[in-house]
C-alpha cells in the first residue's frame, strides 16, 4: 500500500489531497455543521450525509486546476502549511479568516506573532502541515503525455462537477436553507475562504491604484480663549472588554485603582471593529462604522490630522503594534522593546513604560493646547500573563501559558482580569500625573479600548470575528473619562450633566472624532455636534 502511494498519477494525487483536506483541515467546518444540526429541528440526515462528498468534489475540482507538472508540489506544499496554521486557529480559538483577520495578520509585528507560538501550535504544524508537506515533496507524481493528461484531467473535473450537480439536484434547497441559517459555514471552509480573503486583501492593498489623498478640516481653528491651555491625554486600550470591568457590574474589583478619581463611566459603548487593524483607523476616521472603508480611510485625514490643522500640539506614544497610519503626520514614538527600561524584556514592555515616557514629554511640551495619545498593549493575548508584572498578579491561580485553551476557565479569567486591573493602575497613574500639571494646564483624560476579547464563550477565543457575527465580548468596550475641576469650569463642561448622560449609554467609536474636536474647542466644517458626547453638557 505504501509503495503504491509513493507513485501516484495527478488525478490520484489530487483526490487523496482533497480527502485529506476534508477529513483533517475541515474539522472546524464539520463542528459548525454539527452545531447547526443541533439547533435545527427536522434536519434531513441524507442531506447532511452528502456534505462531505460535496466538499470533496468541490476541492478535487479546484485542486485539479493546480495539479500541473512543476507547479503542483510547491503550490500544495505551501498551501498545506498555511492551511495547517489556519486549521489550528479555527479549531482552538474559533478564529475566522475573513478580510479583516488577514489585514490584522499582515499588520502584526514579530513580537506579537511570537506570542502565538507554543508547543501545541508547533506540534500541530508538524503533524498536520509538516509531515503531509514532506509526503507531497517525496511522492512521485506521474504525468501522461500532454494531450492524454489534459483529456484525463478534463474528464476528472467533469466527473467532480457532475457529483456536485447531482447532489444539488436533490438537495439544493436544503443547502440554501442550511447555509442561510448557519452563515459561518462557508467562512470556515479550508482553504477556499482564507485564500479568497487573502486575494481580496492583496487586490485592494497592492494591485489597485491608490486613491488621491483628501485633506479634511483645513478650515479648523482653535476657538479657545482661555489663559491656561488644555492638556488631554487619550489612552487607547488594547483588547479590553467591558464585561470584566467592575464599573459595569463585574463581581471582581478590577477597577480598584481608579475609584479614588471619580471617573465618568460611559455605559454601553461599542467598538468600530473586532481587531486593531480595523478599529484603530476607524475610530479616528470621519466615516463611522457603517460607512467605514479602509481604502478611503487611508486616503483622507482623520481626527488627529484635523486637530493638527487647528494648531493643537500632538504626540502619539505607542507600546502596541503601531498606529495603523492614524499618526503618520504627527510626532509619534513606538517604544523600543530593547531599551534599558525596567519595564521591557526585549520582547515586550509593560505599559508603565508609557507613563515614564509621558512624564518626560510633559516636562518638554510647550504651554499650548495639547493632545497626547498613549496606545497601550493592555490585554493583548494570548500571552495575557506577560501584560502585568508579578506585583500586579492579584487574581490567582492564573494561566501562565500561551495555549490558553488548555487552561481552566478560572485560570484564564484570572489572567485576563489581572491585565484589566493593571490597565486600571496605568489609568490611575496617568490621572495622578495630570493632577501634577494643573498649575500649567487644565487637564483631562479619556480611556477607551479598540475592541474586546472572547475567552472561550461559545468556543471562541481572542478576537477578530466578522462584526456581523461577533459576540458582545468582542464589541462591547470600556469607555472612561476624568476631568479636573479647572478643565470643567474653564471649558464650560457640566460634570453632573455628563455623569448622568454617560449612564444612559448608547455610545460607540463613532463619537470619538467629534468629541475630541469638541473637547479641544476646535471649530471646523467637518465637526458634527450631534455625535460630540460633550456638546449637550456644555453650559
Amino acid at each position: 500500500m505504501l509503495s503504491r502511494l509513493k507513485n501516484l498519477n495527478s488525478i490520484q494525487f489530487t483526490f487523496i489531497l482533497a480527502l485529506y483536506y476534508v477529513c483533517v483541515f475541515n474539522i472546524p467546518f464539520f463542528n459548525i455543521v454539527k452545531h447547526g444540526i443541533d439547533k435545527q429541528a427536522n434536519v434531513n440526515m441524507l442531506f447532511i450525509a452528502t456534505i462531505p462528498f460535496f466538499l470533496v468534489f468541490i476541492l478535487s475540482f479546484l485542486f485539479s486546476l493546480f495539479s500541473i507538472k512543476y507547479i503542483a508540489k510547491p503550490f500544495f506544499i505551501g498551501l498545506t502549511i498555511l492551511s495547517s496554521c489556519v486549521f489550528f486557529a479555527e479549531l482552538q480559538y474559533g478564529v475566522i479568516f475573513d478580510y479583516g483577520m488577514i489585514e490584522n495578520m499582515v499588520q502584526t509585528n514579530q513580537a506579537e506573532a511570537a506570542t502565538y507560538l507554543n508547543w501545541v501550535s508547533i506540534a500541530n504544524l508538524v503533524i498536520t502541515g509538516g509531515i503531509p508537506a514532506l509526503l507531497i515533496y517525496k511522492v512521485n507524481i506521474t504525468y501522461k503525455p500532454f494531450t492524454k493528461e489534459l483529456l484525463h484531467k478534463v474528464l476528472f473535473m467533469l466527473a467532480m462537477l457532475g457529483g456536485v450537480l447531482l447532489i444539488a439536484a436533490f438537495y439544493y434547497e436544503n443547502y440554501l436553507a442550511f447555509g442561510r441559517n448557519n452563515s459561518l459555514i462557508k467562512r470556515s471552509i479550508i482553504p477556499t475562504y482564507f485564500i479568497g480573503s487573502t486575494v481580496k486583501f492583496v487586490n485592494l492593498n497592492y494591485l489597485q491604484s491608490p486613491l488621491e489623498y483628501k485633506q479634511l478640516g483645513l478650515d479648523a481653528h482653535n476657538s479657545s480663549q482661555k489663559k491656561k491651555p488644555n492638556l488631554v491625554v487619550l489612552l487607547v486600550g488594547e483588547t479590553a472588554r467591558a464585561m470584566n470591568y467592575s464599573y459595569y457590574g463585574y463581581d471582581k474589583p478590577t477597577n480598584s485603582h481608579t475609584q479614588k478619581h471619580d471617573l465618568v463611566v460611559f455605559n454601553d459603548t461599542r467598538s468600530c471593529g473586532t481587531a486593531t487593524a480595523v478599529s484603530l483607523p476607524c475610530m479616528f476616521s470621519r466615516m463611522g462604522r457603517e460607512n467605514y472603508d479602509e481604502r478611503r480611510a487611508k486616503a483622507q485625514d482623520g481626527a488627529i490630522d484635523v486637530l493638527k490643522h487647528a494648531g493643537i500640539q500632538l504626540q502619539w506614544l505607542d507600546n502596541d503594534s503601531g498606529c495603523k497610519g492614524v499618526c503618520q503626520h504627527v510626532e509619534n514614538i513606538v517604544i523600543d522593546h530593547n531599551n534599558n527600561s525596567k519595564w521591557c524584556n526585549g520582547e515586550s514592555c509593560y505599559d508603565e513604560v508609557l507613563v515614564d515616557e509621558l512624564v518626560a514629554r510633559l516636562g518638554q511640551i510647550k504651554l499650548e493646547d495639547t493632545l497626547i495619545v498613549l496606545h497601550l498593549i493592555g490585554s493583548h493575548g494570548p500571552t495575557y500573563y506577560q501584560r502585568y508584572p508579578e506585583s500586579h498578579r492579584k487574581f490567582v491561580p492564573d494561566c501562565q501559558r500561551s495555549d490558553i485553551q488548555n487552561c481552566s476557565k478560572q485560570e484564564l479569567l484570572n489572567t485576563y482580569d489581572n491585565t484589566i486591573l493593571y490597565t486600571d493602575y496605568i489609568v490611575s497613574l496617568v490621572v495622578d500625573k495630570l493632577k501634577q500639571q494643573e498649575t500649567r494646564f487644565d487637564t483631562a483624560m479619556l480611556y477607551l479600548s479598540d475592541h474586546g476579547e472572547s475567552l472561550g464563550e461559545s468556543g471562541m477565543y481572542l478576537h477578530g470575528a466578522p462584526y456581523a457575527f461577533a459576540p458582545k465580548e468582542q464589541t462591547h468596550i470600556p469607555f472612561l473619562g476624568w476631568f479636573s475641576e479647572d478643565f470643567a469650569t474653564q471649558n464650560n463642561l457640566d460634570l453632573g450633566c455628563l455623569n448622568k448622560y454617560a449612564k444612559s449609554g448608547g455610545f460607540s467609536h463613532d463619537n470619538l472624532f467629534d468629541s475630541l474636536l469638541g473637547l479641544l474647542n476646535v471649530t471646523s466644517d467637518v465637526y458634527r455636534q450631534s455625535t460630540d458626547i460633550f456638546a449637550r453638557c456644555r453650559k
